[in-house]
């Protein structure tokens, strides 16, 4: 949130940047035409105007939160107005949006729209590049399994890699070891596969078996399954 370091009314309505509104703590009434109390108000000659004898009762109050779409709608506005409202605690008037010509608005949301189409369009494209990218990895890391333990069967390699590479898992093939498929990555992916797909490893863990214990029991089995795929069934 951008803030002001001092109040920005100074004896008019406009000062750089352009004019400035303010939403007044206290109840307010207009100056000129009586009304209030008043959700916003422009300072002209240290009394408080209304928007309309402000001459910007015409334009739309955009909340602050979406730079973008403030910075359009005020390119796409002739007239603008930046909103403030004093902070007691920090003692400084602090932005809350602006006031912008409704049709600048219009426009600049048509802007931002085809701005997040294009986003979208390449968010799709970068996904589809990122998944072909994963399959390629995936089968090279399979690769890599049978050439390591050529007697693991083939759909269990492709298994094992497609787990331990898949994006954003933090499993052992997306570390930079397993990416630069280094041979202790590799085996520790299919180690862990071994543990839980061919040990009763997980009914220990249900039944309440520590898990330092729980891998103790199972390491031999673990040991079995690794010593039998290093040979080669071929």
């Amino acid at each position: 949130m951008a803030s002001l370091s001092t109040p920005p009314i100074r004896n008019g309505l406009v000062v750089p940047g352009g004019p400035v509104v303010v939403q007044p703590l206290r109840k307010r009434h207009c100056a000129g035409c009586r009304r209030g109390p008043l959700a916003l108000l422009a300072v002209e000659g240290g009394v408080p105007q209304c928007l309309d004898c402000a001459d910007l009762g015409h334009l739309v109050f955009l909340p602050r939160g979406d730079t973008a779409l403030t910075r359009r709608a005020r390119e796409e506005s002739a007239l603008s107005a930046v909103v403030v409202r004093f902070n007691r605690r920090r003692g400084r008037y602090e932005r809350q949006g602006v006031l912008v010509e409704e049709a600048g608005l219009a426009r600049a949301e048509e802007r931002c729209l085809a701005d997040a189409e294009a986003r979208r369009r390449r968010r799709v494209r970068d996904a589809g590049r990122r998944a072909v990218e994963d399959v390629r990895f995936a089968e090279v890391f399979a690769a890599e399994i049978r050439r390591l333990l050529p007697g693991c069967p083939e759909e269990r390699a492709r298994a094992i890699a497609a787990h331990a590479s898949l994006r954003g898992s933090g499993r052992v093939g997306r570390s930079a070891a397993g990416r630069t498929l280094s041979e202790g990555a590799v085996v520790s992916a299919v180690v862990a596969s071994v543990r839980h797909v061919d040990t009763p490893y997980d009914q220990l863990l249900m039944s309440g078996v520590p898990r330092h214990e729980a891998r103790r029991r199972i390491t031999a089995e673990v040991e079995r399954v690794l010593r039998h795929w290093r040979e080669d069934a071929a």
